[in-house]
């Protein structure tokens, strides 16, 4: 991972992505079908918080992903 992932709990999509090992578009794509993670948007920038990316690939999240 990036340095900056070591000093923000917040991480890009592409940094999320790598996080729950699936591609970019993948995580997208959930995002607009309201599917995926949880998200923040810093300014226009979409971020994912760490916690959440853990809560999200926990078993039994409801997500069948």
């Amino acid at each position: 991972m990036t340095e900056k992932r070591k000093t923000s709990p917040f991480l890009t999509t592409e940094e999320a992505a790598e996080f729950l090992r699936v591609g970019a578009r993948t995580l997208d794509n959930w995002r607009w079908a309201g599917k995926g993670p949880r998200f923040h948007k810093h300014g226009q920038r979409v971020v994912y918080h760490e916690d959440d990316l853990i809560k999200f690939s926990r078993p039994g999240n409801g997500h069948a992903h």
